[in-house]
C-alpha cells in the first residue's frame, strides 16, 4: 500500500492544462491527462470562453508556441513545456527542470542532453553554459537520455562506450556548438560527426547540396497572386476550424477580386467564423500595407494583424500561427525600410523557396533585387563563401553577408550594422539555407515605427492586452538568456498576441453584438426599423390578413376556373385575363410618356407605392432548436410560421451543421442535432426562450433562459457549462486524425453516427470487411517505434455483425494499430461530454455475453 501511495505525490502540487494541436492530438491528451492523474497533478478544464486557465496552472503542456495565449502564458511566466516534459517525470520519478522542454523555437538547444569528452575545462564550462541558456542539458555522465558528446576523438571512455549501448546518442566536435553560437541558429550536426567529420577532410570550395527548408512553407511571398495550389485539396481532407469564434475584416488595398472574395468569405463561415466590416468588429484584420488609419487602428488596439499569405497558411495548415512568427505573414512597409532605397541586392548559393523567399523579403525591404551581380552592386547575400559571385565581390568590394543581416534588418524595421560579425559567419560545409525562415518579427520596433501612440483612445481591455505584451517580452530576457550572446540579445521575443481579458471583451460584444448597417446594393431598400411600434404594426397586418384569408381562397379559386362558352357568367378566368390585359394596356400607355412631358410633370406626377416595403431586422442570433415539442405536434405549416415570427425579431433557426450561437433544447438530450450543434461551443439555453417569443412578440434576455437540467446532467455524467467550455476550446477538433469505422447493419443507421463523428473531426468510414476499406499494413519499425494508436469499430451485438469482428482486429493488428471494438454509446458520450475518454464497459464484447 504504500508503494501504491508513493506515485500519486509526484505531481501533486501540479495543475496542467494541455492544448491541442496537431502535434498534440487529443487521444494524446486523452493518454497524458489519466497518466499525470494518476501521479497526483490535476487536469484544468477550459473556462466558459473556452480559453486556458492560466492564473490557475502550473504548467501548459504544449508542443508549439502557435496559440493566442502564450504570450500571457509568458507574461505570467506560466512555464510551456512539451508533452515530453511528462514522460521524463514519470520516468524519472522526479519533477524535470522547464527549459530543456520548451516548444519555443528559439531554444535552438531544447532537446539536447550535453556531456562533454576530452574538452579543456575552460572550453567545457563555456560550451555547457551556453548549450543550457539555450534550453539544453548537461549529463555529467553518459546515460541512455544523452543526445550528444563533444569530444575532440572517439578515444574517450564516453565515446567508446557510447558506440556500443547509445547507437542514437551524436559524437560531435565542438565547432559544432561554436558554429551554432556564432550563427544563433542550430545548424546540422552532420558535418561535425566523429570518427569522421566532414570538416576535416572537405575543403569549402566542395559542392554543398542546397537544403531544403520547412520554416518557409507559406511564407514565400507577401503578396500572393492567386488562392494557393494545394488550398482546397488540403482543406478537405479535415475539417476548417481555424477561424472559429473568429471575426474577419479584408482591408480594401487587398483589391480581391469579387470571386476570390466570395470564397475567403465561405471558407471563413464554414469556418465558425464570421466577415465584419468595421475594424472595431475585428478580431483578424487583413491587409497589404503597413498604412492606413484601419490598419493603425487595428494595430494599436492588438487585433490579429496579417496579410493574404498568412490567412492562406492558416486555411491549409489549419491551426493558428501568429502573423509575427514570419516576416512575410505581416503587412509589408508601403514605402520600404529606411535605409534600403538605395541598394542593389543580389543572390547566391540559395535555391528554390529560399531564393524565392529572400528576393521578396529584398523587394519588401525597399531595395533592388538583380539577378545577376554588377559592379554598382551593393550587397551579396550568400548561403557559403564560395562561387564566382562571392569572388567578384571581393574584387568590387561588394559586402558580403549572409541572410540573417538582411531577415535582422526587416524584422527591426531599421538596417543592420554589418560590423556584427555573424552576418559574415559562413560554416565551412555548411549551406546556411538550412536555417532559412526562422527569424520573428520585433513588435515593439513595428510599435515605434507604424503604430506609435494611441494610449489615450484604447480602451481596459486593449490596455490589458499591451501590458501582458511588454511583460512577455521582458519575461523572455529574465528566464536566463546570457547577455553576452548577441544571437539572443538581438532576436525579438515577439509571440502570438492574445489575452484572457480581451478574449472576454470580445465575447460579450459578441453576445450583444453592435453591428454597422451593411448595404446590399439596392438602391430601393428601406433601412430595418426595429422599433416595438413596427412589431405592432406586423402583428396587426398579420392579423388582417387572417381575416381576409377566406375571401382570397375564394378569389384564387375562382381565378382557376375556366367558361369555354359565352353563356357561362362573368368571372374565372376570362375576368382574370380581362384585368390583366387591362393592366398590361395602362402600364405600356405609362411607358409612353415622351421625356419633356415627364420634366413638366415632376416628381409629383410619378405614381407613389402603395405601401412602402420593410425590410427584415439584421439577424443578430443564430438558434439551432432540437426536441421542440411545440412544434413536433403542430405541423410543417406550424413551424414554418413560427419561424417567420422570429426572424421577425431578429432570430434565424439554423440546421445542426450551421454556425449557431445558441442551442436551444427543453433538457439535455443525446439528439443528432444537439451533439453536433455542440461542437461549436454554444450557449445553451431552455426551449421556453423560443415559447416566450412567440408568445409575447418580444425577445428576451437570453441569460434568463438558460438550461438548467440536473436530473440529465446526472444521468449522462456531464456539467452543461464544462462540456460547452471544452467546446470551445477544442473547436470541432476533439476527434481530429481518430478513425472510427461502423457496420453497416448498425441499430438507427450509420448516417447520424456519421454526421456526429464527423461534426468532431473524425476520420469516418463504413466497415464492411471488403478489401476497400483496409488499413495500411504497418510494422513497429515503421511507425518509429510508437505505440499503437487505438482505431475503433461501431457495432451492435447483432450475428451478422459480430461476424465482422475478427476480420477488423486482424486489419488493425497488421496496420500496428489497436482495435477497439464499440457500442455506439462510447460515440455519443464522447460527443456529449467533449472529451476523447475510453472505459472497458463500452467494448462491444461485454453485451454480447449478456445473455
Amino acid at each position: 500500500m504504500a508503494d501504491a501511495r508513493e506515485k500519486p505525490g509526484l505531481l501533486d502540487s501540479c495543475l496542467l492544462a494541455f492544448v491541442q494541436s496537431k502535434t498534440l492530438s487529443s487521444v494524446m491528451i486523452s493518454e497524458l491527462s489519466q497518466i499525470v492523474k494518476q501521479h497526483g497533478a490535476g487536469v484544468l478544464e477550459p473556462d466558459r470562453k473556452g480559453k486556458i486557465r492560466i492564473p490557475q496552472a502550473t504548467h501548459i503542456i504544449a508542443n508549439t508556441i502557435d496559440f493566442e495565449q502564450y504570450v500571457e502564458a509568458q507574461a505570467m511566466m506560466i512555464p510551456v513545456v512539451t508533452s515530453a516534459w511528462i514522460k521524463t517525470t514519470v520516468a524519472r520519478g522526479k519533477v524535470a527542470q522547464v527549459r530543456p522542454y520548451s516548444p519555443d523555437p528559439r531554444m535552438i538547444f531544447s532537446n539536447v542532453i550535453l556531456t562533454c569528452a576530452d574538452i579543456p575545462n575552460i572550453d567545457k564550462e563555456t560550451i555547457i553554459g551556453a548549450t543550457m541558456a539555450l534550453g539544453g542539458m548537461e549529463a555529467k555522465d553518459l546515460t541512455r537520455l544523452t543526445t550528444h558528446i563533444c569530444a575532440l576523438s572517439m578515444d574517450h571512455p564516453k565515446c567508446i562506450e557510447a558506440q556500443k549501448k547509445s547507437p542514437k546518442c551524436k559524437i560531435v566536435l565542438p565547432h559544432w556548438f561554436g558554429d551554432c553560437f556564432r550563427l544563433g541558429k542550430r545548424i546540422d550536426e552532420g558535418p561535425y560527426l566523429l570518427p569522421d567529420p566532414e570538416i576535416l577532410r572537405k575543403g569549402a570550395e566542395e559542392e554543398i547540396k542546397i537544403p531544403l527548408s520547412q520554416d518557409l512553407q507559406g511564407a514565400t511571398s507577401a503578396d500572393p497572386n492567386a488562392i494557393l495550389p494545394s488550398m482546397q485539396a488540403e482543406r478537405r481532407r479535415e475539417k476548417l476550424v481555424v477561424f472559429a469564434q473568429k471575426k474577419v475584416m479584408f482591408s480594401s488595398d487587398l483589391l480581391l477580386n469579387m470571386n476570390l472574395e466570395k470564397t475567403l468569405a465561405g471558407l471563413v463561415n464554414e469556418s465558425g467564423g464570421e466577415i465584419v466590416q468595421q475594424v472595431d468588429d475585428c478580431d483578424i484584420f487583413v491587409c497589404r500595407y503597413r498604412d492606413g488609419p484601419d490598419y493603425v487602428k487595428a494595430a494599436q488596439n492588438q487585433k490579429n494583424v496579417g496579410n493574404l499569405s498568412w490567412l492562406y497558411h492558416l486555411i491549409v495548415q489549419n491551426e493558428w500561427t501568429s502573423p509575427f512568427r514570419r516576416l512575410l505573414h505581416y503587412p509589408i512597409p508601403k514605402d520600404g525600410i529606411p535605409g534600403f532605397k538605395d541598394m542593389k541586392i543580389t543572390l547566391s548559393n540559395y535555391g528554390g523557396d529560399a531564393r524565392t523567399y529572400l528576393e521578396n523579403l529584398i523587394t519588401a525591404s525597399g531595395a533592388t533585387y538583380t539577378k545577376t551581380m554588377k559592379a554598382e552592386n551593393t550587397h551579396l547575400i550568400t548561403a557559403r563563401m564560395h562561387g564566382e559571385k562571392c569572388e567578384a565581390a571581393k574584387d568590387w568590394n561588394i559586402e558580403i553577408v549572409n541572410h540573417l543581416w538582411i531577415e535582422e534588418s526587416y524584422s527591426k524595421c531599421k538596417v543592420q550594422s554589418l560590423t556584427n560579425a555573424k552576418y559574415h559567419h559562413f560554416p565551412q560545409r555548411t549551406n546556411l539555407g538550412e536555417v532559412i525562415g526562422q527569424m520573428f518579427l520585433d513588435e515593439r520596433m513595428l510599435q515605434n515605427m507604424f503604430y506609435p501612440g494611441g494610449e489615450e483612445n484604447l480602451d481596459s481591455a486593449t490596455r490589458k492586452k499591451r501590458k501582458i505584451m511588454k511583460d512577455a517580452q521582458e519575461n523572455v530576457y529574465k528566464v536566463g538568456t546570457p547577455a553576452d550572446f548577441d544571437m539572443m540579445k538581438n532576436s525579438s521575443p515577439v509571440v502570438p498576441r492574445a489575452a484572457k481579458k480581451a478574449r472576454a471583451v470580445q465575447a460579450r460584444s459578441y453576445a450583444t453584438p453592435a453591428k454597422a448597417h451593411i448595404l446590399s446594393g439596392k438602391e430601393n431598400d428601406t433601412p430595418s426599423i426595429l422599433s416595438t411600434g413596427s412589431r405592432s404594426a406586423k402583428a396587426q397586418a398579420l392579423s388582417k390578413l387572417q381575416d381576409m384569408a377566406p375571401d382570397i381562397a375564394l378569389y384564387e379559386k375562382e381565378k382557376k376556373r375556366s367558361a369555354k362558352d359565352t353563356h357561362a357568367p362573368w368571372g374565372g378566368k376570362r375576368a382574370a385575363d380581362y384585368l390583366d390585359k387591362e393592366h398590361s394596356v395602362r402600364t405600356s400607355s405609362l411607358g409612353e410618356v415622351s421625356d419633356d412631358e415627364d420634366e413638366a410633370q415632376g416628381s409629383s406626377s410619378k405614381r407613389p407605392s402603395k405601401r412602402p416595403k420593410l425590410s427584415l431586422p439584421q439577424v443578430d442570433m443564430r438558434i439551432c432548436i432540437t426536441s421542440y415539442h411545440r412544434w413536433s405536434v403542430g405541423g410543417k405549416g406550424k413551424e414554418e410560421a413560427d419561424k417567420k415570427k422570429l426572424r421577425n425579431l431578429g432570430i434565424h433557426i439554423v440546421q445542426e451543421s450551421a454556425i449557431c450561437d445558441y442551442l436551444a433544447a427543453p433538457r439535455v438530450v443525446r439528439t443528432k442535432k444537439f451533439l453536433m450543434a455542440l461542437t461549436r461551443g454554444p450557449e445553451v439555453i431552455s426551449s421556453s426562450f423560443i415559447d416566450e417569443c412567440l408568445d409575447t412578440g418580444k425577445r428576451p434576455d437570453p441569460k434568463d433562459h438558460l438550461l438548467i437540467d440536473e436530473e440529465n446532467e446526472k444521468k449522462y455524467g456531464v456539467k452543461l457549462d464544462v462540456i460547452v467550455s471544452r467546446a470551445r476550446a477544442v473547436r470541432g477538433r476533439l476527434l481530429i486524425g481518430v478513425p472510427i469505422y461502423c457496420t453497416v447493419d448498425i441499430r438507427n443507421g450509420v448516417d447520424s453516427y456519421q454526421a456526429i463523428a464527423e461534426a468532431n473531426g473524425a476520420i469516418f468510414k463504413t466497415y464492411r470487411a471488403r478489401s476497400g476499406t483496409t488499413i495500411k499494413p504497418t510494422t513497429p519499425e515503421e511507425d518509429g517505434g510508437a505505440a499503437p494508436e487505438p482505431v475503433y469499430l461501431l457495432s451492435s451485438t447483432k450475428p451478422s455483425e459480430k461476424q465482422l469482428w475478427p476480420r477488423f482486429e486482424q486489419m488493425a493488428e497488421r496496420g500496428n494499430m489497436e482495435p477497439r471494438i464499440v457500442v455506439a454509446d462510447w460515440l455519443l458520450d464522447v460527443a456529449m461530454k467533449q472529451e476523447l475518454t475510453f472505459n472497458p464497459k463500452y467494448l462491444a464484447s461485454n453485451f454480447s455475453q449478456k445473455p
